[in-house]
């Protein structure tokens, strides 16, 4: 069992991950970060560079959790691949960051935090940046 967690370089990605990494202590869970992008990841903002990855890192590091980073780029949306890998591991909890949208916002865009909430095997932890 693990705890996967969906990371975006963004506030919310960041109370994402700061959410997971006490989850996953409090419950002496592996934690698995994902990071996915399209395969736009040359202008993918949520996509991390290098240097946010490794602040990740060694975020994860000093937390003293057991941990896995994976970015995957594939054609898939960053649900359907947190999704996957979520069931793949048979996860114990998915941790997602959600922002603030305009009900147009929402209506136009979609919702990657929506399609984990709806159809995740799981439970989610959806949390907001401060």
């Amino acid at each position: 069992m693990a705890i996967v967690v969906g990371y975006v370089p963004t506030p919310e990605g960041v109370a994402a991950l700061e959410s997971a990494i006490g989850e996953a202590q409090r419950r002496g869970q592996r934690l698995v970060v994902v990071n996915s992008s399209r395969g736009e990841s040359l202008v993918d903002s949520r996509f991390a560079t290098g240097t946010q990855w490794h602040s990740v890192e060694d975020r994860l590091a000093s937390s003293g959790v057991d941990h896995e980073l994976t970015q995957l780029v594939e054609s898939k949306d960053a649900a359907d691949q947190i999704l996957a890998l979520a069931h793949d591991l048979n996860a114990e909890l998915i941790v997602i960051g959600l922002r603030r949208r305009s009900p147009v916002g929402k209506l136009i865009l979609g919702s990657q935090a929506q399609t984990i909430l709806l159809e995740a095997e799981c439970p989610v932890l959806a949390v907001k940046s401060t």
